[in-house]
């Protein structure tokens, strides 16, 4: 019953996620254009592209960042910067961090992405599709666990 309680109650981790989804990020510097962001976005099927200059993480831009401060501000994305639109500040995780730290901090700071940050290095984006997925495969787990103690 001990093992069975150890294995319900391990607290997974950023690192889980990371080791499930590889942390492989699609970058652009920031005078990349937003139109060729958002192409590249497009042809991935992916919701933001990383911003970094030199391995340095500047920040992220999203389809919100794109429609909040490119459409709805009238500008063009032909030859408006990545740079100037990209949000900046982001809690930074580490792999060590719960997901429920991450869920946590998307919920309370509205946002979906969160760079995962080791020694001073981008290691990776957890975004809340990330969280909600490896939130659902441990309740389906704990239920796998339940039933087989239950059957036993």
């Amino acid at each position: 019953m001990f093992n069975l309680w150890i294995k319900l109650r391990r607290m997974r981790k950023v690192s889980d996620i990371l080791k499930r989804k590889g942390n492989q990020v699609t970058s652009v510097n920031p005078g990349t254009t937003v139109i060729e962001a958002l192409r590249i976005m497009s042809e991935q099927n992916i919701g933001s592209v990383v911003v970094m200059e030199n391995d340095s993480f500047l920040g992220i831009m999203t389809e919100r960042d794109y429609s909040r401060k490119v459409i709805l501000m009238n500008r063009h994305s032909s030859d408006t910067p990545v740079g100037e639109i990209m949000t900046k500040e982001f809690p930074s995780i580490k792999q060590s961090d719960t997901v429920e730290t991450c869920m946590q901090l998307l919920s309370e700071k509205h946002i979906r992405y969160l760079p995962v940050i080791e020694n001073g290095k981008l290691a990776g984006i957890i975004s809340i599709n990330d969280v909600v997925t490896e939130t659902i495969s441990n309740q389906q787990e704990t239920i796998s666990h339940l039933q087989t103690y239950i059957q036993s």
